[in-house]
């Protein structure tokens, strides 16, 4: 090889110091295959020591690595410092495009080498950078190799682009397909195809991306996932990660659809470093390159929609509006469906009580501005009242439900079933595959025979508890007999009473109200205290519905002046419970609408300050239990004498108990007519036509 004069560039102060030999290759691949371009750059080392350089040293630690990516290459990185320390003479590379791809770092290395006076060289010629020639001439060099790597990239992308266009462009093909030449094609692999299609069946049944996540876990349900070996793209089977379930649910290409450029790219500036990272993944009308009917798919298109549309829907637990949270299990069962009739706003749940479960609406109105809520009232009445609707748009469909039901059962375990029993056969596949490995291996070499028989009895393992695991499914999975199928068709007849279950589960409730209503419009007539609603059913019926708005504490459930007025006059002589007795009979009700029991009673007396009854110290006064048993007659006998005025009886209130006095049944005439009437039986009184009835007794 001719070189170029060197002249008075190569000094002694130069060959003094070391020369540092730079290797560089772009990729692994490279490493791997362009062994002639690595023999060629260590053969500058040679080269040095010809120049007459006694140490030569070699920096290769960034073979494989990209000079695109700037001063993250640890080998540069190594040879600035190099220079800066003053001990470099001349820095060696084949191509000056293998010391930098990057108007930066070839600035920075140019005026490091001007300032400690170090030269460059290639494999021809050898270069001063504080010579203004030289300068000029490295200046042009590093801009045609910063240029031609764009030229490149620009190439590449516009190559990809254009076979992307047609729907041929591949970086890894999703679980589910393979490629059968230019086209694409469902994996031959049954287990894959159902494990694939099993996705998209459970999240159209339970609705969320977590549920469906959790039942993959919970039921030990292995899914196909890409792992690459030696650079060859295999399938492994393992239970699903976190992002698993969502990337099937998202990616068109199950929809038969060719997606590309579904998450961009940007360029970000973090810690001194500009990095690239993806954006999340766009809508079908963002994408780049779109093209429907591709190839087979799973589901259709509309279906692709519709479980796109329920994940938008579902939302996180970060979205500010309610209605966008999936269904959960908390007691306001209009969670997301309730629209202000005022300002047009969700309503928003929030809960309370003692127990927090208590529901009650609200609609923010301009609060978050300093202002105040538009409207709010408690949600068990709305939810009841609309509860109701629900259950009497459904009940006539109640039969068809429970056999539908039916169904349901068989086809979830089945699915269950068929899942565990394709793992089993590539688990018996593997151990016979391992067995035969085992088989063919020499005894004596026991090093080999140790390894394949713990890979054998590690595959044996799995098969049995797999059959474990698929035995107990089966005995799970028994026939329903007779009777528990007419109970299931007997729910169907009584619709109302499952929806009211406590059982009942409330998530469920909340996804059958949001399948059949759209939403409901709601406002508060102030002037007569309602709440007006109006239905908006999914079909374009509408429903109006007005319930009364509860009060808010200190003005609801205000109980009856009346009821009050007779609590406070039988306070002070009779129990909780005789008052109850005596409120009932009456047909009142407490301020909620209910019965009177001891403890309403106790609760209006403690409000009204009113101190229990003492126990009776006056023995002379009696009740009328009291007094039948002291006069040995009959409750019958004694109002007879009460009601012709010759017993005296004194009530409070009516119905309240009688009190009657002892020395009132001691005298005359009730003395008198009570010995008659225990010894002739005859109950006789003044002018009392009975009493010349014959005797019953003997």
């Amino acid at each position: 090889m001719i070189h170029q004069p060197i002249g008075n560039k190569l000094q002694p102060a130069h060959l003094a110091r070391a020369a540092m030999v730079y290797l560089r290759q772009s990729s692994l691949s490279q490493v791997k295959h362009n062994v002639e371009s690595q023999r060629l750059q260590y053969a500058l080392a040679q080269r040095a020591k010809d120049l007459g350089f006694h140490r030569v040293e070699v920096i290769d630690c960034d073979l494989g690595v990209s000079a695109a990516v700037g001063s993250q290459r640890p080998g540069f990185k190594q040879l600035l410092a190099a220079v800066a320390m003053g001990d470099v003479g001349i820095v060696f590379s084949r191509e000056l495009s293998r010391l930098s791809r990057t108007d930066k770092d070839w600035c920075h290395l140019m005026e490091i080498c001007q300032l400690f006076d170090t030269l460059i060289g290639d494999e021809e010629t050898i270069y001063d950078p504080s010579n203004f020639d030289d300068q000029l001439v490295l200046g042009i060099k590093g801009t045609l190799s910063v240029a031609e790597l764009n030229v490149l990239k620009l190439r590449m992308q516009r190559g990809k682009e254009a076979k992307a266009a047609r729907g041929e462009f591949y970086c890894m093909i999703a679980p589910g397909y393979v490629r059968d030449g230019k086209e694409l094609v469902k994996d031959p692999n049954r287990r894959v195809q159902e494990a694939i299609a099993l996705v998209f069946a459970k999240f159209l049944e339970l609705g969320s991306v977590r549920q469906t996540y959790r039942w993959f876990l919970d039921n030990h349900i292995e899914v196909p996932t890409n792992k690459s070996v030696a650079g060859i793209s295999t399938i492994a089977w393992q239970l699903p990660a976190q992002t698993f379930i969502p990337s099937i649910l998202h990616h068109p290409l199950y929809a038969g659809a060719y997606a590309y450029g579904r998450r961009s790219v940007e360029k970000v500036f973090h810690d001194g470093v500009i990095r690239k990272r993806q954006r999340a993944i766009q809508s079908p009308e963002q994408i780049k390159v779109l093209i429907k009917d591709h190839h087979e798919g799973y589901i259709s298109w509309d279906t692709y929609t519709r479980v796109q549309a329920m994940i938008e829907d579902n939302g996180t637990n970060f979205e500010a509006d309610a209605a966008t949270l999936a269904a959960r299990g908390g007691a306001g069962l209009l969670a997301g469906v309730l629209r202000c009739g005022r300002c047009g706003h969700k309503l928003q749940v929030r809960y309370w009580g003692r127990q927090g479960t208590t529901p009650r609406y609200l609609c923010g109105g301009d609060y978050s501005g300093s202002g105040r809520y538009c409207i709010g009232f408690g949600g068990k009445s709305v939810d009841r009242s609309v509860a109701d609707a629900v259950c009497s748009m459904l009940a006539p469909q109640g039969i068809r439900a429970s056999l539908q039901a039916l169904e349901q059962i068989n086809t979830q375990h089945s699915s269950h079933l068929q899942a565990l029993q394709r793992q089993l056969q590539q688990a018996e596949y593997e151990a016979q595959r391992a067995f035969a490995q085992y088989d063919q291996v020499d005894p004596n070499n026991r090093l080999v025979a140790e390894t394949l028989e713990a890979r054998w009895n590690e595959k044996l393992q799995k098969v049995t508890a797999l059959n474990q695991t698929l035995l107990a499914a089966q005995t799970e999975q028994r026939a329903l007999t007779d009777e528990e199928r007419s109970s299931l068709l007997a729910l169907g007849e009584r619709f109302a009473q499952v929806w009211q279950h406590p059982q009942c589960d409330m998530t469920l409730k909340k996804r059958l109200v949001r399948t059949l209503i759209n939403e409901v419009i709601v406002d508060i007539d102030e002037a007569h205290q309602q709440i007006k609603l109006i239905v908006h059913w999914q079909g374009g019926d509408h429903t109006q519905l007005t319930v009364p708005r509860p009060l808010p504490a200190g003005k609801s459930h205000k109980t009856a002046e009346e009821d009050c007025e007779l609590i406070v006059k039988m306070a002070p002589r009779y129990t909780d419970s005789e008052i109850a007795m005596v409120l009932s009979k009456h047909g009142r009700k407490t301020g909620k609408g209910h019965r009177w029991t001891k403890g309403g009673v106790g609760i209006i007396r403690r409000k009204l300050k009113i101190k229990p009854a003492p126990p009776k110290t006056d023995d002379d006064l009696l009740n009328m239990v009291q007094a039948r048993e002291y006069s040995g007659v009959s409750d019958s006998t004694l109002l007879r004498l009460i009601e012709h005025k010759l017993l005296p009886a004194n009530q409070v209130v009516p119905y309240a108990p009688y009190e009657i006095k002892k020395s009132d049944l001691d005298s005359e005439p009730v003395a008198g007519i009570i010995r008659t009437l225990k010894k002739t039986g005859k109950l006789i009184l003044a002018g009392d036509p009975l009493g010349q009835q014959q005797t019953l007794l003997a």
